[in-house]
């Protein structure tokens, strides 16, 4: 009797494999055939052509896929109809048409939030900064952002050791002292965290964005679980080499291309992109806070999140999410101590 129960269970188990488990092994079998699809499987694209696309960095499919006609007519040197047919064939063979709202959902069970260190500023943003998304946190000087940096690159160690920043400093605010005080106070290694923060100081605007363009590089090539990129700040080197309205339209372009290029970075890997912004003052505005971040839309655009920093009563910071795309706006203190944020009592 027992031998008759298990052969029945048995092939009710293959036959439940056969139904349900279709789809899934449909699915494995899709993406073991994804992964073997390389540049050579798009029209027009042979040795010498693909191998000036990688050293342009388009390495995988889906770099083509979501490249314009321009970046690749000037990279591999093709025609207009043949870079229009390899990007076409590219978004093709990634299916980058539409989805359902479940498969999103399904996806976005991979996105993970890095803490802040103070519970209120976590709850404010519903667990933490969002991978896979960008934040922006603007004030004027003094108010946190700095230190907020510091913070996000010391805690996403403590939740995997295995996890490495990417800082690109354009202000010179980097400072690995802070980085072992803030480590002693959630209790990791100092100069383990520091060796997985990989810096670099940005002396101009161009110099900037090349060194995001990089930061591709060094996840696929090198490797880098790389799951942070900071930027301190965002629009210092803008600011201070566009100058007059006259040059105002090309400084808005260039950190439009910017931007996107860090939400490509934020959406392909899925890594939270933090960003400090610096503030102006409206002249003209009589009444409220004339405190105006800089880059206008362009930047408040493509940001996900938009955090409003100011200073606070005795010492405190004030925190005020402004703009986010599932959340409610709403503000939190924290004070900034010596072993990270914390909670104002």
């Amino acid at each position: 009797m027992a031998r008759e129960h298990k052969e029945f269970k048995e092939s009710l188990d293959v036959e439940m494999e056969e139904t349900i488990g279709e789809q899934p092994k449909k699915d494995i079998k899709e993406a073991r055939q994804m992964e073997k699809l390389t540049l050579y499987d798009l029209p027009g694209v042979g040795a010498a052509t693909a191998e000036k696309l990688e050293a342009a960095g388009f390495k995988d499919l889906l770099s083509v896929a979501v490249a314009t006609m321009g970046e690749l007519i000037e990279a591999a040197g093709v025609s207009e109809a043949v870079a229009r047919k390899m990007i076409n064939a590219a978004r093709d063979l990634q299916k980058m048409g539409f989805e359902t709202g479940l498969e999103v959902l399904e996806r976005r069970a991979t996105v993970f939030r890095i803490s802040t260190g103070s519970k209120n500023f976590d709850s404010m943003m519903e667990g933490g900064f969002e991978t896979g998304a960008i934040t922006e946190c603007f004030g004027e000087y003094g108010c946190g952002k700095t230190q907020i940096a510091h913070a996000l690159a010391v805690n996403i160690m403590k939740d995997d050791p295995e996890n490495h920043v990417l800082f690109i400093d354009t202000e010179n605010t980097f400072r690995p002292e802070r980085i072992l005080q803030l480590a002693k106070g959630i209790g990791i290694d100092g100069q383990e965290a520091l060796s997985r923060i990989m810096i670099a100081r940005a002396y101009n605007s161009d110099h900037q964005m090349l060194l995001a363009e990089k930061a591709d590089t060094v996840i696929t090539e090198q490797g880098k679980k790389v799951k942070l990129v900071i930027v301190d700040s965002l629009t210092s080197h803008f600011r201070a080499e566009f100058i007059g309205r006259g040059t105002l339209a090309e400084r808005q372009q260039k950190l439009n291309r910017h931007m996107h290029t860090l939400a490509k970075l934020a959406s392909s890997h899925n890594l939270c992109v933090y960003l400090t912004n610096q503030v102006m003052a409206k002249p003209d505005q009589f009444f409220g806070d004339p405190t105006q971040a800089i880059g206008g839309h362009v930047v408040a655009h493509a940001s996900t999140f938009r955090i409003y920093l100011r200073k606070g009563k005795k010492g405190t910071r004030v925190a005020k999410l402004v703009d986010a795309p599932n959340l409610a706006d709403a503000e939190c203190c924290f004070e900034v101590t010596e072993g990270g944020l914390k909670d104002v009592n």
